[in-house]
């Protein structure tokens, strides 16, 4: 069986750029305004971490023992690096108790596939650099870049339809197509991986070649099917949020009506 879109394309990055290479050039500008005056957010009681996850699309928190610790130390310092993500912090024994994480644990909270992501650094050496790099390769959002470092919780998330919007951003039109593929992502919520993938980066040339587009016939729609590589692809002049939502029902009916065929009982000839 084939590897799907993402995970060759991942061979293919490695290759030209590794990871946490590649987290420094996404990363560049949050890296050159980096601060510690941003402070995570102190979560006492249960109450208050729930509301702190669920206030976000993406959230992240750090359980420690100790709050003056080495570990929250880089802790903090990876919280002024990501300005747009909000950093809680925990030392309440409670709090750990009910996340089932031990101290010393960054986890990351999503709500697009209502998954999380655990660092635990009690058996492995995690500085401010590793724990960006954590953050930054795992913050899937309602609409995910892809790039080089997002691609790898792209490639993890439990979700198996992924929706990519191939465009140009640099496009006077980009702004307004972005509002309508939100407004889209809203509907498909927990069901449906949204990506925006940007032709101007070069990284990404890969993968608008995997679906054989050319550049005059973006923007574009392509859907797939994690699990068998199944996919569908559909140039579109301007992005709508009722032909995104017919695009993808007409694909999901699809596979469902495949899977239902494939456990019939087979008839035997006699």
């Amino acid at each position: 069986m084939g590897m799907s879109v993402f995970p060759c394309l991942f061979v293919i990055l490695l290759t030209t750029c590794s990871p946490s290479g590649c987290a420094g050039d996404v990363d560049s500008a949050s890296h050159s305004t980096s601060s510690t005056t941003k402070k995570p957010i102190l979560l006492n009681n249960i109450a208050d971490a729930e509301a702190f996850v669920s206030g976000a699309e993406v959230a992240v928190i750090g359980f420690f023992q100790e709050p003056e610790s080495a570990e929250a130390s880089h802790f903090r310092l990876a919280a002024g690096r990501i300005p747009e993500v909000p950093f809680g912090l925990s030392t309440s024994p409670a709090v750990l108790s009910h996340y089932g994480v031990s101290a010393n644990t960054v986890t990351l909270f999503r709500r697009v596939d209502n998954d999380r992501r655990d660092l635990d650094m009690n058996n492995r050496e995690v500085d401010t650099e590793k724990m960006t790099r954590f953050v930054r390769m795992n913050e899937l959002r309602l609409v995910t870049e892809y790039n080089p470092v997002t691609s790898i919780g792209v490639m993890q998330s439990s979700l198996q339809f992924n929706l990519l919007l191939i465009t140009d951003k640099m496009s006077p039109k980009h702004p307004e197509r972005m509002r309508k593929f939100r407004a889209s992502a809203e509907l498909f919520k927990g069901k449906i991986l949204f990506i925006l993938l940007d032709i101007n980066l070069n990284s990404n040339e890969q993968v608008v070649s995997y679906f054989q587009l050319k550049k005059s016939q973006l923007p574009a729609l392509a859907i797939f099917h994690t699990p068998d590589d199944e996919h569908d692809v559909m140039t579109v002049d301007e992005i709508s949020v009722e032909r995104v939502q017919d695009f993808c029902n007409r694909f999901i009916q699809r596979m469902k009506k495949k899977e239902d065929e494939s456990e019939k009982p087979l008839n035997e000839e006699l």
